[in-house]
């Protein structure tokens, strides 16, 4: 009988007869028991209760037994912790077994048992096991370090377990080099910048070694960790590409395709007249075909990675466009995926056979299948101008089948052809037009319409074809009406005697009488247009547009590198970078391709940008004690390893508010001498550009690196790239932040990096400590083009809602546009904050001064402020920093300053000023 039957039992009181049998002197019954405790806890049944009789059975020589009670304390050890050191005894026994099985079975189950307690005891069992005699328990330790490491980061460090995995890299057993890999790949990814797998030739040699002999998921780490290493040279690129290719020839899939990663990223430095680089394109191909005869759900990652192979080295498989051709009996996701390949791959040499393809999918039953094949026929006569005639031509065909999603495709396919080849095909317009009745698709209708509208001086009879479709004008979809606006006034500019009833109806219907802002804003502009400058109009609504391109639907190419960097991963088939769908992806790191034979780059590799969005901060409204204490203690701990890769004025909010914060306030002396506050010193203290005072990287904030001034004195730091392309499909974000005229206002500089134009833009934030929220809409005016760059400044209120950040500036932002939305987060100085009423009674000031209790002070040190404190009262009162008294004592002056915050917390402050020393002390108190 099977072990099912321990899964049948629905008896009651159970647990009662459980213990009994778990503490029988039978070893059998005893067996029996903890099987139906583990069948039990499989079904989800709680049977913790039995936790320290079932411990009590490992003490026994029955392997399976064993492992059965490990299963159990895997499972119920992290809540009963206490409990479950009572095993620890048995596990550091066990490590000193005489069978490796049991050794490394109590390593393994020692490493998945997340409790803290328990880790200390590990630890000396761990570092025996890491350097036993048997090359099973050795492999099974290795990756116990990841699993710890996980838990106790520092432990591990601390304990040299990291030196021992690093020598296993040279162990003489595969498997053993596998494990290592993978665990210190694994490390390595939380801790992106240690440099855990210091690759270089020896070890790269050994790896190499290891690929062959070890299993195919080793071989898998093996491959991925080499994909990560920079050869030095060509030659030493095109010895690991030789020592990997026979890895294209292995049975499993995923095998295949880190390999193909390995070679696709070394092959960038190999230079293309060379003999091994023409070999190695066609070695590439047969085991990329070969992936295509697995079945559909494989097929279907393979050719998403075959996608973007395709799109970075079309050569490998120009050859080999039959395989794409699309069977009867493929899912739809696989045809559809073998469709934009075919595109992909469509030449000259081969558009013949291509078109006669997509002319037969177009007669198949599946609708979605169909209208993506009549698409494709559009696309190939963009990209191949030799074929354009015979792609209209075979349109043409289709359209007089009738059939009506067929022709509503072909009609919008051909208003793509007719913007590629102007002046060319429009003798097909009169048979589009016998179509009209039978369209009722709004992309179909308003393509219809623009060609209307565009050749209308060659069709008589323009203006009944768009007064006809102006009947049902409040029916149609928004992209209709905007499409027949545009092409009635069109047709206005071209043929103005004849349509100006036409152009007054529909130019009426979309400005008084709809309820679509985009539709009335348009209709008011051709109108105001038509009205004042009829020739202005004509200029604009008539002018020359560009040609379109077929690279629209290509990867940006810095987004494609990196694709290929994840060739065999979910980021391959996804077309996402980790970044865009990995939970807590702080620590992920962008990868690229290294830099192609003889283009003059360098080797090493790229600073890695700022991540996205920091993880969500708790969910809490602070209280007014909360912000006061943070107000002045931020940043107040040493800076952490990460801060110095943050640019200066990234890091200016996160400074102590009366330390790190006034300096950014005060620039140097000279600036108050008509230069400026932008303009950097003559000569800058050696201190400035390198040891920070307070929280790291303060000399930028004195306005000696090219801060910008405004009038009033207050200080704007640089913009600084908060939003990388590589992110955000092509849109970069720069940004600052400055306080003008009382309003609080971010000014953005948004770049478009792709090969579409953006439009549609919108701005919306987080919670955040101070209610930051946008006054007004994003004004974006004009479309963003290509390699376009426009400046906007954002106005900000305080009255949106209030989330204690961290850190407390810390501002998460949601940019959205016509392509998608994308996160970041930046922060914001303080000193926004400061408003102009801050200037505090003297009265006022010294009995609350007075009242404050010494636990709400703070003291700081600014360093290197060569200003006397008249010009630095002066400064700070330019961003609202009031001096409310001087006094000098024993040659230190003293100045006592408050600020207010939007929030209404007062900051109270004595500034120690002792002439010739450049050092400021700073007591700070605040008080609501």
């Amino acid at each position: 009988m099977t072990d099912s039957k321990y899964f049948t039992t629905t008896k009651k009181g159970e647990i009662f007869e459980l213990k009994a049998e778990l503490n029988s002197d039978k070893k059998e019954k005893k067996k029996e028991a903890v099987k139906k405790v583990i069948a039990s806890m499989t079904v989800g049944k709680d049977v913790s209760a039995l936790f320290p009789d079932v411990v009590n059975c490992m003490q026994t020589d029955n392997l399976e037994l064993k492992k059965l009670v490990y299963l159990y304390l895997m499972n119920y050890a992290k809540s009963q912790p206490d409990m479950a050191i009572m095993a620890v005894n048995t596990f550091v026994k066990d490590c000193e077994d005489l069978n490796p099985l049991i050794r490394a079975l109590a390593v393994r189950t020692m490493g998945c048992i997340r409790v803290d307690k328990i880790t200390e005891y590990l630890c000396e069992p761990l570092r025996k096991c890491l350097k036993d005699e048997d090359p099973y328990v050795r492999k099974t330790a290795a990756v116990c370090v990841a699993k710890l490491h996980d838990i106790n980061a520092q432990l591990v460090e601390d304990q040299g377990f990291l030196d021992t995995l690093k020598d296993l890299i040279s162990d003489s057993n595969p498997m053993v080099v596998a494990n290592a890999v993978a665990a210190l790949s694994e490390i390595a990814e939380s801790h992106p910048n240690s440099n855990l797998l210091d690759l270089n030739p020896q070890t790269i040699n050994k790896l190499l070694t290891a690929l062959n002999e070890c299993t195919e998921w080793g071989q898998i780490f093996i491959l991925d960790c080499l994909a990560s290493y920079l050869p030095r040279d060509d030659r030493e690129s095109q010895s690991i590409c030789e020592r990997v290719t026979p890895r294209l020839s292995h049975a499993n899939s995923a095998v295949v395709l880190s390999a193909v990663k390995v070679l696709m990223k070394f092959m960038e430095m190999l230079p293309k007249d060379l003999d091994y680089y023409g070999t190695l394109l066609k070695k590439l191909a047969p085991p990329l075909v070969t992936l295509l005869s697995a079945e559909p759900e494989l097929q279907y990652v393979a050719l998403r990675n075959i996608n973007l192979i395709v799109q970075k080295r079309p050569e490998i498989l120009k050859h080999e466009m039959k395989v794409f051709f699309v069977k009867y009996n493929d899912p739809i996701y696989v045809k559809l995926e073998k469709l934009d390949i075919m595109i992909r791959l469509a030449s000259q040499a081969n558009i013949a056979q291509v078109l006669a393809e997509l002319k037969e999918y177009a007669t198949e039953v599946d609708v979605d299948f169909v209208r993506k094949a009549v698409r494709a026929i559009g696309r190939c006569a963009i990209k191949v101008e030799q074929s354009a005639e015979r792609c209209v031509s075979t349109l043409l065909d289709l359209i007089q089948t009738k059939v009506n999603y067929v022709v509503q495709e072909a009609i919008v396919v051909i208003k793509d052809i007719f913007r590629k080849y102007p002046n060319k095909y429009e003798s097909v317009i009169a048979t589009l037009c016998e179509n009209l009745d039978s369209l009722d698709e709004p992309e179909a209708r308003a393509a219809m319409i623009w060609i209307v509208g565009e050749y209308a001086e060659r069709i008589d009879n323009a203006d009944e074809l768009l007064e006809s479709f102006l009947e049902g004008f409040h029916d149609e979809s928004t992209q209709v009406q905007l499409q027949l606006l545009t092409a009635i006034v069109k047709l206005f500019l071209k043929k103005p005697t004849e349509t100006q009833e036409l152009v007054q109806q529909v130019l009426s219907l979309a400005t008084q009488d709809s309820d679509n802002p985009d539709l009335r804003d348009r209709g008011y502009i051709y109108w105001r247009l038509l009205s004042t400058d009829p020739v202005a109009a004509k200029e604009v609504v008539l002018a020359e547009k560009p040609l379109i391109s077929e690279e629209t639907d290509l990867i940006e190419p810095t987004l494609l590198e990196e694709l290929i960097c994840h060739i065999g991963t979910l980021a391959s088939v996804y077309h996402k970078p980790p970044s865009a769908f990995v939970e807590g992806s702080r620590g992920v790191q962008h990868k690229r391709l290294p830099p192609r034979a003889g283009s003059g780059e360098s080797t090493e590799s790229p600073d890695v940008g700022q991540s996205g969005p920091s993880e969500a901060p708790p969910a809490v409204i602070p209280s007014q004690g909360d912000l006061l204490g943070d107000l002045l203690n931020l940043d107040l701990a040493p800076p952490t390893a990460t801060v110095p890769s943050v640019q200066p004025s990234m890091q200016m909010g996160a400074m102590d508010l009366l330390g790190g914060g006034l300096d950014s306030l005060m620039g140097d002396e000279s600036d108050t001498m008509g230069a400026g506050l932008g303009a950097a010193p003559a000569a800058m203290p050696a201190s400035l550009g390198s040891a920070p005072a307070v929280g790291g990287g303060l000399g930028d904030l004195f306005d000696l690196g090219g801060g910008v001034g405004m009038p009033t004195g207050s200080y704007v730091a640089p913009k600084t790239v908060w939003l990388l392309a590589m992110k955000a499909k092509g849109l970069e974000i720069s940004g600052t932040f400055a306080r003008r005229g009382g309003i609080i206002q971010m000014d953005l500089s948004l770049t478009n990096k792709a090969m579409s134009v953006m439009t549609d833009f919108a701005i919306q934030f987080n919670r955040n400590s101070f209610g930051l929220a946008p006054a007004g809409p994003l004004q974006v005016l004009t479309p963003l083009s290509p390699n376009q760059t426009i400046d906007v400044s954002l106005p900000l209120s305080t009255s949106g809602p209030v989330m204690k950040m961290e850190p407390l500036n810390n501002l998460q932002v949601a940019v959205k546009n016509n392509i998608d939305v994308f996160y970041f987060s930046c922060q914001y100085p303080l000193s926004l904050l400061f408003v102009e009423d801050g200037k505090m009674d003297r009265q006022v000031f010294l009995a609350t001064w007075k009242d404050i209790p010494n636990d709400n002070e703070a003291q700081f040190q600014i360093k290197d402020i060569h200003l006397n404190s008249d010009v630095a009262s002066n400064k700070l009162q330019g961003s609202n920093i009031f001096t409310i008294a001087k006094r000098t004592v024993e040659g230190q002056d003293m100045l006592y300053q408050s600020v207010k915050l939007t929030n209404g917390i007062w900051v109270l402050a004595e500034m120690r000023i002792q002439t010739g020393n450049p050092n400021y002390t700073v007591n700070g108190n605040k008080e609501t």
